[in-house]
């Protein structure tokens, strides 16, 4: 990692040899390779303070989308769409890059230009301003990116914050995350297909953080969804900076304008094991998520029922 240090590297940068090819390749393996990403785009606050905690882990790629990019789930961009990509030299700690395309597809990109001999040892996404706990989870832009790691092979981990301000208090994130990642990565079961981390920090100071549960994800909806368009309720996100208002083209003759925004409910009443109950309650919550959808209860209860068709 990157507090190893190694005497006379710089001598031997001078001088290549063996010893120095030896140590080369020792880094090579030693340091982790972090690929970075997030749905709130190259300048949110939270990729950069994501970054910052990270970089003491190893060595960071960051490959975010040129703009905000939330609710598109593990959507990618097909088809002839121009995918623009700009490398970010100013930005830093790592290597900072943006594409104008949705979060899988920018995790999909880092793995193929920055990664291609190997993977990197880690996929992060985040740090998202706003919840991602219950059924945020299966709409997260945040969530699909980090599940494109998972899809290829990568350990894989999702960070947010309930906040949606760009101005988002990270203090407790920053000193709290690192314990949790290495925890995580230490225990990380070996040879698991599509496993990948969710994990829910409550909008509290630091000191009034209960701690961390292990935990599933919550149950929900929401009511109310499509309500009539309105310009000055949606312009009142516009400081928030990543998000990126647009009025849209002018209505046609007959047609009219909604948005969705919508109210949650919870499904989950009386539970105390959900992460939108416990980070309700001052928890930290760290959610297990797997790409295979299978539900193996009913696939036996149906291979039980069903015997020939």
């Amino acid at each position: 990692m990157k507090e190893i240090s190694f005497h006379g590297v710089a001598n031997l940068r001078k001088k290549p040899g063996i010893t120095y090819l030896c140590i080369q390749f020792l880094i090579f393996f030693i340091e982790m390779r972090i690929l970075l990403s997030n749905d709130d785009g190259y300048s949110a606050r939270g990729l950069k303070v994501l970054a910052r905690i990270m970089s003491q882990f190893g060595d960071l790629t960051v490959v975010a989308p040129k703009y905000h990019q939330s609710a598109m789930s593990m959507a990618v961009s097909l088809g002839m769409k121009k995918l623009v990509y700009k490398p970010l030299p100013e930005e830093g700690p790592g290597n900072w890059h943006y594409l104008d395309a949705t979060p899988a597809s920018c995790v999909k990109f880092g793995l193929e230009y920055f990664y291609e001999n190997r993977n990197p040892d880690l996929v992060v996404c985040g740090i998202n301003h706003g919840s991602n706990a219950a059924t945020a989870a299966n709409y997260s832009a945040t969530i699909g990116a980090t599940e494109e790691g998972a899809l290829n092979g990568c350990k894989a981990i999702g960070v947010s914050l309930c906040n949606f301000s760009s101005e988002a208090d990270f203090t407790a994130v920053e000193r709290r995350l690192p314990a949790i990642i290495r925890t995580l990565l230490d225990n990380w079961p070996e040879g698991k297909y599509g496993l990948l981390y969710n994990i829910n920090f409550p909008d509290l100071p630091d000191d009034q953080i209960k701690g961390v549960k292990f935990t599933r994800q919550g149950k929900g909806h929401w009511v109310r969804e499509f309500q009539e368009w309105d310009d000055e309720r949606l312009k009142a996100y516009a400081p928030n900076g990543f998000f990126k208002y647009s009025g849209g083209a002018p209505l046609e003759e007959g047609e009219k304008a909604y948005m969705m925004i919508g109210d949650f409910v919870d499904d989950d009443p009386g539970a105390d094991d959900a992460d939108h109950v416990l980070i309700e309650d001052g928890w930290i919550a760290v959610t297990p998520n797997n790409l295979d959808r299978t539900d193996y209860e009913d696939l036996r209860r149906l291979r039980s029922i069903v015997k020939d068709l």
